[in-house]
């Protein structure tokens, strides 16, 4: 009964996460075909904002793919996709922008960027070993408890449950910093006179699309982590 809740609950997060998907990509791909009016590409964007904003240190590249752009503070790279880079849509130069506004979080020191950086080695290690403990704590602990009494297994378990917690935490925190780096982006597009007014709502629909797979992400992972806290507090009311 408790797995079939579980699914009950599941289910309908992973249709929101397949749906959120979709509509990013149909959303980007819809305003993909709309021109700015400034005519500027997703890498003339990038590059004006960076030099309006005194950024000096940071490179602009093309990588590979579809909506795989991306900041890499540690290389100082902003990399934007081959479907925005070369691009003059209001799409591009939206996401191309939501990049800046990553940077512009990192130098200003903004603190709930501050804090998903400092969460990106624990989420990464977490994300590798926390299930593998909890299932090696759950056999542990049906074996070695029935037969020493031993409550070995239970620590293994609640130190997986704790990693598991962090990558849970490290999603919570990405959603505001995706929200506040759209809100940069919007800010900076109308002031930098990139797009106008009335071509704003459909940079703003192709951030917000993107925004809805980060809320996906986190229900997702707050399902799991709900899901296997219960599981362990189930073996530790048995062994009590």
């Amino acid at each position: 009964m408790d797995y079939l809740f579980f699914l009950l609950i599941l289910l309908p997060v992973l249709a929101l996460s397949g749906w959120a998907s979709a509509k990013v990509n149909s959303t980007y791909s819809a305003y993909d075909k709309v021109e700015n009016s400034s005519h500027m590409t997703g890498y003339d964007t990038a590059v004006r904002l960076l030099q309006r904003h005194g950024v000096t240190d940071i490179s602009v590249n093309r990588v590979r793919g579809r909506l795989t752009d991306h900041y890499h503070p540690t290389k100082r790279q902003v990399n934007l996709s081959t479907s925005t880079y070369g691009s003059t849509s209001v799409a591009a130069v939206a996401v191309a922008a939501h990049e800046i506004g990553h940077v512009m979080q990192k130098k200003e020191g903004y603190f709930p960027y501050r804090l998903r950086t400092a969460l990106v080695p624990i989420a990464n290690l977490a994300s590798r070993i926390a299930l593998p403990l909890i299932l090696v704590g759950i056999l542990l602990d049906i074996f070695l408890f029935a037969a020493t009494g031993s409550n070995a297994g239970q620590w293994i378990m609640y130190t997986g449950i704790i990693l598991y917690s962090a990558s849970t935490l490290f999603t919570l925190v990405t959603l505001p910093v995706e929200l506040n780096a759209s809100a940069r982006a919007k800010k900076m597009l109308v002031e930098e006179g990139i797009l106008r007014e009335e071509e704003l709502p459909g940079a703003k629909k192709v951030l917000s699309a993107a925004a809805m797979t980060y809320v996906a992400s986190l229900l997702i992972s707050l399902v799991y982590f709900l899901r296997y806290l219960l599981l362990v507090l189930s073996f530790t009311r048995r062994n009590n």
